[in-house]
């Protein structure tokens, strides 16, 4: 398959070949492999695209039904645009306030708002519009029937993918009960707070120095100082003896280690009043702590004034009789054996009934018959064991109706514990019972949907621990609820994930805040499938998160394709990495480069930096700068095709090769772009150096063997001026030892001595000009000349194997351009190759001929032996590196030579004579340029 991938690089190219009919076969090819593949993808989308449609119709119908929930469930829901106005109210709330959808929608809801409600609403809602944040605030809204009611308005911001507030999403609460509650207590704690400024007795708090910090008014009568007075002031200015006590029991409780707070009943101490007089007074005290601090309250009473004081209390006892009846609830007091004793006003009217009619409650039927065999159990076991019972049942209003109430009856004891009275109250839950029915009703429909509804829903406790699944859920998994309960659902998912999900969910449960995950979820047949998992916390008034709620989604087959995508990009990364190519694209005329991940790893650049011509002219060699503007400049000109090589130079000095190959197309908006790859060919580079060098070291083998070879002659060369050399010498000395010396014929004999040196020191220079290393030369070459120097260092050799040398040398043959020593060496190759053909033959002459010629274009050399030859098939062999068909032979003279030639652009021949022998030759370009020698 071939893969194209758009990535980055610059156009560092070179002008294409348009003479290679091939390169063009080879590149519609692979335009037709990449056709392929896009057809192959193109059904790949719109199989995809189908099932786009398939979910886009799947969530079309999801969007329905849960219109339906939004419209059934019981709670006001409402919608509202970005701006602030109305777009959507649920049924609910339009039931509730009896606006139709046109009168409610825009800014029409207002009008269903208490008019002192309204400008604190929009207020706070233009806030919430501003700040984009969630918000709630309470408010009174009118019912269908003119009646208010208090609610809770929650408004929570819906966000696009960038953030931005698309909707308004709110839910109005009902919390006129709790309102009614509240206002309640808060009386409740008014006239508490009434009773204890009013009570007959002192009150006074001081704190653990002693000091006065409260002091009700009823001190002023019963010690002489106003309540201010006394503040401040130590507790020891009206009880000498009470600081001392306090210590004693706090260090008596401190000893024993005991939590329990400090409490007195009826102590007694004699107290001091403002005119100086004692009087004894019984003190009830009870411990409040307050983080560190401990406050001790003290109710104080003038004992010696007994009947005043019991006076008091049946005073206080009428005002407490006319404070319950004016509680807004049913209240009682009940005898040890639970018959009524006394009973508020507010519960009489009720029950439109007397006193004595309610004695006998059990059998009037006062008390639903459904809840009165629970209801006279109860009150009968608190009778037996004396603790206090709360029990809900429904009680008969004068009217006939049945309503819901919550009834709390607590003992009161006597001196001696015995219980000598219940207190009883009925708080009226009608509507709570109503509510709570209504939310029941509602939870069923939900479990319904959510049991129904085509994906996996959970939710969890605080912890993280699991309390419900929906029914598809345990469909899909096989567990029971009991087996997946709290953690029992890790055992389904794929042990791969496990860890992973589980260390996720957990940092999720620690953080608080959305979150989703994808893991692989085993499928009641064993099948793993993918799915995500996403995960929200409900979060209390406060902030404190009390539920999780999740759903799982199956993106199985969303995985597999991403997954082909995933192997296809890592297949094409992968064979780029190893390849050491890169691929990119060049937009024009933007000027927008992308490039391939191996791209940034050739060039060294960080991946992902923005990639410039600037940045990549940062790297290439200063030599090739340029070559690499040229090419861009014809780039944007709009050549169909661009290659070139060029150098990098890294950070670090290193150098690198690269081969850049690109070509012009258009994409689907018709723009203008450069498809290309780069080549990091370093290393190919270092081999065809490092080939080079193994071409000259060969050579350099087949120098020393031929020298070795050739000793005989050398020898033969040398001693022969040597001699001369020995022998001018020895006459010189006779000549000059004579009387009178023979100086003439000395002089003449030192001449022939030193032309006999000159000759010895020509031979060697040649030796060593033709066996040494050196540096390959270009320089004018005479042929002809080469060919009798090397004659002229074989002669020895050539005459002592009996060999007749024919030359057959073209007349006015032109110099040619070349390395002399390297041709010299392919010449000696060649005549040393002819002597060993012959040197087995005895039944004919032993002949060699060598023949030049030349023409426009080349000159031409052969060397013809009547050696043994070879076989005609063996032609093309005898040129490769370590063949050779003699005995003693290694094989690299020939491979050696014919790299000699075609560095020099010529070529090396051989074939067989149709008599013996075989015929070696090479030609040679006559105008030969000098770059071609650097290959040898």
């Amino acid at each position: 398959m071939v893969q194209i991938r758009q990535n980055n690089l610059s156009p560092l190219t070179s002008e294409p070949d348009p003479g290679s009919g091939s390169r063009a076969a080879e590149r519609i090819a692979e335009l037709e492999q990449v056709n392929e593949v896009l057809r192959t993808e193109i059904a790949a989308l719109k199989d995809v695209e189908s099932r786009l449609r398939a979910s886009e119709e799947s969530l079309k119908q999801s969007e329905v039904k849960l219109r339906q929930v939004i419209d059934t469930i019981p709670t006001l829901v409402w919608c509202n645009l970005p701006d602030g106005p109305n777009e959507f109210l649920n049924k609910k709330w339009l039931d509730y306030t009896g606006l139709s959808r046109e009168e409610a929608s825009g800014w029409g809801w207002q009008a269903s708002f208490h008019p002192d409600d309204l400008g604190p609403l929009m207020k706070r809602w233009q806030e919430l519009l501003i700040t984009e944040e969630p918000g709630e605030i309470e408010s009174r809204i009118r019912q269908h029937d003119g009646a208010w009611r208090w609610f809770l308005i929650r408004v929570e911001p819906f966000r696009d993918e960038s953030g931005k507030v698309v909707r308004w999403y709110g839910t109005s609460t009902d919390i006129h009960d709790r309102k009614r509650t509240e206002e309640a207590l808060r009386q409740s704690e008014e006239k508490y707070r009434v009773v204890i400024e009013a009570a007959h007795d002192s009150v006074i708090s001081i704190d653990e120095r002693g000091v006065v910090v409260f002091a009700n008014p009823v001190v002023e009568m019963t010690f002489g100082y106003a309540s201010a007075e006394l503040v401040e002031k130590s507790i020891s200015l009206l009880m000498p003896k009470f600081i001392s006590r306090l210590r004693e029991d706090c260090n008596e409780q401190q000893a024993e280690a005991c939590e329990q707070h400090l409490n007195w009943k009826d102590v007694e101490f004699t107290a001091i009043h403002a005119n100086g007089s004692e009087f004894p007074v019984e003190v009830s005290m009870g411990e409040v702590r307050t983080g560190e601090q401990r406050i001790f309250t003290c109710l104080i009473r003038d004992v010696s004034e007994r009947r005043l004081s019991e006076e008091a209390l049946r005073q206080s006892a009428r005002s407490l009789r006319s404070l319950v009846d004016t509680i807004p609830g049913l209240v009682c007091t009940l005898s040890p054996d639970m018959r009524l004793e006394f009973s508020n006003h507010t519960l009489l009217d009720f029950f439109g009934k007397t006193v004595e009619e309610l004695q006998n409650w059990e059998f009037i039927g006062v008390v639903h018959p459904d809840d009165l065999e629970r209801t006279i159990t109860k009150s009968r076991r608190a009778a037996e064991t004396g603790e206090a019972y709360d029990i809900e049942h429904r009680c008969l209003r004068h009217d006939g109706v049945f309503r819901w109430f919550q009834v709390r009856a607590l003992p009161v004891r006597g001196n001696e514990e015995q219980i000598v009275r219940w207190c009883v109250l009925l708080t009226d839950i009608e509507d709570r019972k109503l509510a709570e029915d209504a939310l029941l009703a509602s939870e069923r429909k939900l479990s319904l949907i959510i049991n129904t509804m085509p994906a996996l829903a959970w939710s969890t406790q605080p912890d993280g621990s699991a309390d419900f699944f929906n029914q598809t859920w345990i469909d899909y998994t096989g567990l029971s609820r009991d087996q997946a309960h709290g953690w029992g659902w890790r055992n389904v998912v794929h042990p791969e994930d496990a860890s992973r999900l589980i260390g996720y969910w957990q940092r999720l449960i620690r953080e608080g805040g959305k979150g989703e995950i994808e893991a692989r979820f085993r499928r009641f047949d064993g099948e793993f499938r993918w799915f995500l998992f996403r995960a929200n916390p409900l979060l209390d008034e406060s902030g404190k998160i009390i539920k999780w709620y999740g759903t799982n989604t199956d993106i199985h087959d969303r995985k597999l394709v991403e997954e082909k995508v995933r192997l296809s990009e890592a297949f094409l990364a992968d064979a780029q990495r190893l390849a050491h190519v890169g691929s990119f694209s060049w937009r024009l005329p933007a000027n927008q480069i992308e490039w391939s991940e191996e791209l940034y790893r050739i060039f060294e650049f960080e991946p992902g930096t923005p990639i410039t011509f600037d940045l990549i002219g940062s790297r290439i060699h200063p030599e090739d700068l340029p070559l690499m503007y040229d090419k861009m400049g014809k780039g944007q000109d709009g050549v169909s095709n661009i290659e070139y090589e060029e150098r990098l130079l890294m950070p670090n000095g290193s150098i690198k090769h690269l081969h850049l190959t690109a070509y012009l197309t258009q994409d689907e908006n018709n723009t203008l772009r450069y498809i290309g790859t780069v080549h990091d060919i370093t290393q190919r580079k270092a081999a065809e150096d490092a080939l080079a060098e193994a071409r000259a070291e060969l050579a350099e083998v087949a120098r020393v063997s031929s020298l070795g070879m050739l000793t005989a002659s050398i020898a033969h060369e040398v001693n022969q001026p040597l001699s001369g050399i020995i022998t001018n010498a020895s006459t010189c000395l006779r000549m000059l030892s004579t009387d009178p010396p023979d100086v003439q014929g000395a002089i003449e004999t030192a001449r022939r001595t030193i032309r006999d040196g000159n000759r010895a020191a020509d031979v060697i220079s040649h030796l060593r000009s033709l066996f040494g290393r050196r540096q390959k030369t270009a320089e004018k070459v005479d042929v002809a000349e080469a060919i009798r120097e090397v004659i002229a260092i074989s002669l020895s050799d050539i005459q002592r194997n009996r060999i007749i040398i024919q030359e057959s040398l073209a007349v006015g043959l032109p110099p040619i351009k070349g390395d002399r020593v390297q041709l010299q060496q392919v010449i000696l190759n060649l005549l040393r190759n002819a002597c060993e053909a012959m040197r087995t033959v005895q039944d004919r002459p032993r002949r060699i001929i060598i023949k030049t010629e030349y023409d426009r274009e080349s000159i031409r050399l052969s060397m013809e032996d009547s050696g043994v030859g070879f076989k005609e098939e063996l032609a093309d062999r005898l040129f490769a590196s370590f063949f050779t068909t003699k005995h003693n032979g290694m094989g690299i003279g020939l491979a050696v030579s014919r790299s000699i030639i075609q560095a020099h652009g010529g070529d090396i021949w051989a074939k067989p004579n149709e008599g013996p022998g075989a015929t070696f030759g090479f030609w040679i370009p006559r105008s030969l340029e000098a770059e071609g020698l650097s290959g040898t």
